[in-house]
């Protein structure tokens, strides 16, 4: 049997895969091609997108940022052993973020599995690999359909994240087949049945919210999606809003009820000691956003959350609701009457005074840098992707400075992990191609990544890299500073930025100044084109209050 795809050829691996991804509205694949993955890059490429990142990790990671961006699954392949191995680490973001990616990956001929005889790429345990990094992994069998069924299925299911199929090269050359979204509904698993609301604690809750005269709300990334929902209870409760990182845009950040992402400043841990209730949606409540969970919250919780094991698992909550945020906010706010009759006289206006105090204290602390802030946001629309490596800028001010409206534009490492940026950047342009997409990064996060430079030329893709360049990792050398007295492994070589871009054929830019970037950063955005701007830290000033990050240091 032929496929129409590719005339001559008997059908493989390759078309199965082609189709499972057409079912899921997948238009393009990430990876890297090997001898054991060929079937498979051979008819992505010819029949979707295939992007050819330079590593693996920079696969999975595109691919992340893709399913982020989209809102659709998304796809990675890499190869056996060392590649897999490779995708390792960012497989461990797209399970922190809780992503959609379907990563395929390829494994030594069927025959010789397990046997240890040294066949090119083999690795002991593959599988146990995966499964660690992923939500679910299995080795793809002689019903591959099958198998692929399944993995759609998990992939759609809570708690979400990374599905991994190992494929033995042998199996990916043999008949498959065709994919028959039928076999979606005929699974006896149980994983991510999503309750419905229980009655009875949403009584209880309603009473607890009706009661409360200074209420706030605090959203994570398990409420994206329920934004509307989130209007309607902010409206009727006159609540003021809290963000994650993750659950930043759920409402856009330019609403005067939204604080933000500012729970652990100064400001806003006096508010929280204000509220007299919090509802928490959707958040893990992570230790930099808690100050090691030493923040304290108001004497009422009540916590909705998908996932029963995080109610109450940091802190109490007196009233838990199990269930999809949307569904459970209708089901609360039916319950509640409308308009803001528990609210504390001035609530609203404390809320929003709070809200300004977090922004301009924030300012003060950064300097020169709420100028580049301000520049970046009168450029960028609001669903250009804000891609942003972890680093000084973005840790001081990125995540909470720089506004966001729409949540899917939202992208950066939520597990803290350096250099990731340009690699989720490749996905979030792919993704959105009519937008241009950002990139904040520093020398120390862009120098993992710069065989990614290639991937950005070839696709020709509308990403503007800004490296804010301090010569090393700002953020331990600052905390080195400040808790040890003497620095080690912090200051780094960098290479002459001019002449990477120049080797891709990038726009490039060096800046020193804020009006020195607006005429940068305007220009390298309407570009269309892969553009480097470098921000010399050093002629731009030091920040008035030096950057540490929360975390804990004994001693």
């Amino acid at each position: 049997m032929t496929t129409s795809g590719s005339p001559g050829r008997d059908r493989n691996g390759g078309d199965l895969l082609v189709e499972v991804l057409s079912a899921l509205g997948t238009d393009a694949a990430f990876g890297v091609v090997s001898v054991h993955n060929l079937p498979l890059v051979d008819a992505l490429a010819h029949r979707l997108r295939w992007v050819p990142t330079r590593s693996e990790a920079a696969a999975v990671n595109a691919a992340d940022a893709y399913a982020r961006v989209r809102r659709t699954p998304s796809c990675a392949v890499t190869s056996t052993g060392t590649g897999a191995a490779n995708a390792a680490g960012a497989l461990v973001e797209a399970l922190t973020a809780g992503s959609q990616v379907l990563h395929v990956t390829s494994q030594i001929p069927s025959e010789y599995l397990g046997e240890g005889r040294g066949v090119i790429h083999e690795t002991r345990d593959q599988l146990a690999l995966l499964r660690s990094c992923s939500v679910w992994a299995t080795t793809v069998g002689t019903d591959s359909a099958a198998d692929f069924a399944h993995a759609v299925w998990r992939l759609g299911q809570h708690p979400r994240g990374p599905v991994s199929l190992e494929w033995p090269i042998d199996l990916q050359y043999g008949a498959t087949t065709p994919f028959d979204a039928a076999l979606l509904g005929d699974d006896s698993g149980t994983a991510g049945t999503v309750p419905a609301p229980d009655p009875e604690s949403l009584g209880r809750a309603a009473d607890l919210i009706a009661a409360a005269q200074r209420p706030l709300v605090w959203a994570g990334g398990g409420a994206i999606g329920a934004g509307n929902q989130i209007d309607d209870l902010l409206r009727c409760t006159g609540a003021g809003l809290f963000t994650s990182s993750a659950g930043r845009g759920v409402l856009p950040e330019s609403d005067d009820r939204v604080i933000g992402n500012f729970a652990a400043s100064p400001t806003g841990a006096e508010l929280l000691s204000q509220a007299d209730l919090l509802i928490s949606i959707g958040t893990h409540f992570r230790s930099n956003e808690t100050r090691s969970y030493r923040l304290a919250l108001p004497p009422a919780h009540v916590q909705i959350d998908i996932d029963p094991a995080a109610v109450g698992r940091v802190y109490p909550a007196q009233v838990g609701i199990v269930g999809d945020a949307a569904a459970v906010l209708d089901a609360l706010v039916d319950q509640l009457s409308d308009g803001e009759s528990g609210t504390g006289p001035g609530w609203r206006a404390t809320v929003a005074t709070a809200r300004d105090q977090c922004r301009a204290q924030l300012r003060r602390d950064i300097g020169p840098y709420a100028a580049i802030c301000d520049i970046m946001s009168s450029v960028l629309g609001d669903r250009a992707p804000r891609v942003r490596d972890i680093t000084i800028p973005n840790s001081s001010w990125g995540n909470r400075l720089l506004p966001v409206a729409d949540p899917a534009s939202n992208v950066v490492p939520r597990g803290g992990g350096i250099g990731q940026a340009v690699g989720m950047a490749i996905g979030a342009a792919v993704a959105r191609p009519t937008e241009p997409t950002m990139v904040m990064l520093g020398d120390g996060g862009i120098a993992a990544q710069l065989g990614e430079l290639a991937t950005l030329a070839q696709e020709n893709l509308p990403v503007t890299l800004v490296v804010f360049d301090d010569g090393g990792y700002g953020v331990l050398r600052n905390t080195q500073d400040r808790h040890v007295g003497r620095r080690s492994g912090v200051d780094l070589l960098a290479p002459d930025f001019a002449s990477a871009a120049a080797a891709f054929d990038f726009g490039y830019r060096d800046v020193a100044a804020p009006d020195e970037f607006a005429a940068a950063f305007g220009a390298a955005t309407a570009s269309g084109s892969p553009e480097m701007i470098r921000v010399d830290c050093d002629k731009l000033g030091p920040m008035p209050v030096p950057f540490i990050p929360p975390v804990e240091v004994p001693g």
